[in-house]
């Protein structure tokens, strides 16, 4: 590869011998043109430089990145697998589940898997639970991650459709609890009156004349405790 002071020597030897290199048949032309372009090329030379060592410390963040990445990561896996197998146990009333990451020794790019083991049945991954233990584990799931970096706002769609009534009671004794300990505020979208009667207010669309929706509300939890003043 040519460097600037192999030019700088090609350039001298062309300046200094060109009259020899005429008389052995070079053409003066060719050397004048050659001349011409040692700037050019020294310039090109230089920016090809200046790219490699831009690269180089380019290569050079995304290392510094990855490595805070992997730990970070590692830090928040550990915290969430902490909390997930807290509330597996709290909501299955027993057994044992964990996260493992899978696939890769590099966290940034290993899989997730669910290893889950509730009472009385042998460990399974998620995808061979039944319906509603897929569900209360993927609740444990969610409300690990919750606990691990709560946010605002929590909106739930029909999570428990594929539970049982007493499966339905330890959702909503869990949700208490979510609610008691974080800041989060919980929107669950549900057809089922027990996870509705365990709800602090209600909100449903009626419509009390054809073709005209409207929003009500109910405060139940104020309902409750006007109840318990009278």
């Amino acid at each position: 590869m040519v460097g600037l002071l192999d030019i700088a020597d090609l350039h001298e030897v062309v300046v200094v011998r060109g009259k020899e290199l005429t008389v052995t048949g070079v053409s003066a032309k060719g050397i004048a043109y050659l001349l011409d372009k040692f700037p050019t090329i020294r310039k090109l030379i230089a920016e090809r430089d200046d790219l490699v060592e831009a690269i180089r410390r380019l290569r050079q963040g995304i290392g510094s990145l990855n490595s805070e990445a992997r730990e970070r990561l590692l830090a928040s896996f550990a915290t969430v697998n902490a909390n997930f197998q807290k509330l597996f146990t709290e909501l299955f009333g027993g057994g044992t589940a964990e996260l493992q990451l899978i696939e890769s020794e590099d966290p940034l790019e290993a899989g997730l898997e669910i290893l889950a083991k509730p009472p009385g049945k042998k460990p399974a991954t998620l995808s061979l639970l039944s319906g509603g233990e897929q569900a209360l584990t993927a609740l444990a799931l969610i409300f690990a991650v919750f606990l691990t970096n709560p946010a605002p706002i929590c909106v739930l769609d029909e999570v428990d459709a594929p539970l049982d009534d007493y499966n339905v009671e330890r959702f909503c004794d869990l949700l208490d609890e979510m609610t008691r300990s974080t800041d989060t505020r919980f929107v669950i979208i549900t057809h089922n009156p027990i996870t509705m009667a365990r709800m602090n207010r209600l909100y449903g669309v009626t419509m009390a004349e054809r073709g005209v929706s409207q929003l009500v509300s109910v405060d139940l939890e104020g309902a409750v405790k006007l109840r318990e003043a009278s």
